[in-house]
């Protein structure tokens, strides 16, 4: 699909020309999510409605889903009738899932985006927010006064010049096609279990990642520069976040994400997207990307969740990057988000949550890829920039002016932080600090290489 940025854009775009830091360190990581699924496709449906009138069943080779998630060829009996109530299934979630629209505006690389009345989004469709409106926008932590001096990453349905009036929101619309890429309408929108890890083990997710813990944390803050890695698997994904998190890492773990990621199956493309996550039960049964279920009420009118984000950085070019903050309001006690210079995109209700209705215990800072070793060796997705953090600036991907928030709702400087990487010679992390961008850490890897076999 031709990526189109167009002038009006560029004219937008401020070449990020922060120094590059000078010191830089340390290195390993880990931590957690993942998600590989499969697709069935709905070409034959016309001929399968004739042949299911001659003949019940029909055997056919077709793909299935092994215990891991990947697609695995097989002989199996397929029979067209099932297959015509899982479409008629997938039609009825698609009108419970997307809104009636004011205004639909078409992006340039095949999203429809609808605007749809704030009151109206999926969040309200929830028994406790059935009803209500949004909320008005809380006090911001002290010490996030200032304007972000680099310029932030903007999106691409808006470059059309077209907008969502005051009073809605932009959903970004899903379609048969994405809900016929994952296994099942329930995993849809879903992650599956051990996203979040603090050892390498398992999963085939692999991680290089910055973490703080030990004490409450109701915040975290970063600016990251935004890529385009290379997923060489449909099932398979990139991303880069913050982890809010709270609870055990079992049954009962809160995670609050947000972040950009590349993912084919969820997305049907290779752009990086802005997105968010969350979990009560250690993304068993609660909790879903972006707008997907009931949960993240957005008030913002020009930000879509889930939409492509543009332009991005290129190597040996210019930067681009976004900021990034979650927060626990202090006066009701929501969880809320903020997305570039101080756009409030809406917040997480604290009744979603277990531990994180009163506190996170751990804050996450880095990037994620799923490794299927569907061929057999390592994935050759990227993290990042799909280059070593020992590159340095403009040609690595980095997190820079880390923070955390505490009890008074003032942002600090992270200490104590640790570093951990699951497999250094396919992604790797290093941390400095300077004063330009206080903590700071540059991270990813190309996976699959000599040292990465």
């Amino acid at each position: 699909m031709l990526f189109c940025i167009y002038t009006r854009r560029q004219h937008q775009c401020i070449q990020t020309e922060t120094l590059p830091p000078k010191q830089t360190t340390t290195q390993e990581h880990s931590t957690k999510m993942a998600a590989a699924s499969i697709s069935v496709f709905p070409v034959f449906v016309s001929f399968l409605f004739v042949v299911s009138s001659l003949s019940p069943v029909m055997s056919i080779s077709i793909p299935t889903v092994s215990d891991s998630g990947h697609r695995t060829p097989a002989n199996q009996t397929f029979r067209p009738s099932k297959h015509m109530q899982k479409l008629k299934s997938v039609n009825a979630y698609l009108k419970k899932i997307n809104k009636p629209a004011v205004k639909t505006i078409q992006s340039p690389d095949g999203d429809v985006i609808d605007c749809v009345l704030s009151h109206l989004q999926p969040a309200f469709d929830h028994p406790e927010l059935r009803g209500q409106k949004p909320l008005d926008p809380p006090a911001r932590p002290k010490g996030d006064e200032r304007e972000e001096t680099a310029t932030e990453s903007l999106q691409l349905w808006t470059d059309s010049g077209e907008s969502c009036p005051e009073g809605t929101v932009p959903i970004r619309r899903t379609t048969e096609k994405d809900i016929l890429r994952a296994s099942s309408i329930k995993r849809f929108g879903r992650k599956l279990r051990r996203h979040v890890r603090r050892d390498s083990t398992g999963g085939g997710h692999e991680h290089a990642v910055v973490f703080v813990n030990g004490e409450q944390y109701y915040g975290a803050k970063a600016s990251l520069n935004v890529w385009t890695p290379r997923v060489t698997d449909g099932y398979e994904f990139s991303l880069s976040q913050i982890w809010v998190i709270s609870g055990s890492f079992s049954h009962d773990l809160n995670t609050i994400e947000a972040g950009w990621q590349v993912s084919p199956e969820l997305y049907g493309d290779n752009y990086p997207r802005f997105f968010t996550y969350w979990t009560t039960d250690a993304y068993q049964a609660t909790g879903c990307y972006n707008l997907l279920c009931s949960g993240f009420v957005q008030t913002n009118n020009k930000i879509a969740i889930g939409a492509a984000i543009s332009p991005r950085s290129s190597y040996n070019g210019r930067q681009f990057d976004i900021g990034l903050m979650i927060w626990k309001d202090p006066k009701h006690g929501h969880w809320w988000l903020q997305f570039g210079s101080r756009l409030l995109v809406g917040y997480w209700p604290a009744f979603l949550f277990s531990h994180l209705r009163s506190h996170a215990s751990m804050v996450q800072f880095g990037g994620e890829i799923v490794n299927s070793r569907s061929s057999g060796f390592h994935t050759s997705t990227q993290m990042g920039s799909g280059h070593f953090a020992g590159e340095g600036f403009r040609r690595a991907a980095y997190f820079r002016n880390l923070q955390v928030v505490d009890w008074d709702n003032n942002l600090l400087p992270l200490t104590n932080l640790h570093l951990l990487a699951d497999h250094s010679n396919c992604y790797d992390i290093r941390q400095g600090r300077n004063n330009v961008w206080g903590t700071y850490f540059y991270y990813g890897g190309p996976g699959r290489n000599n040292r990465c076999p």
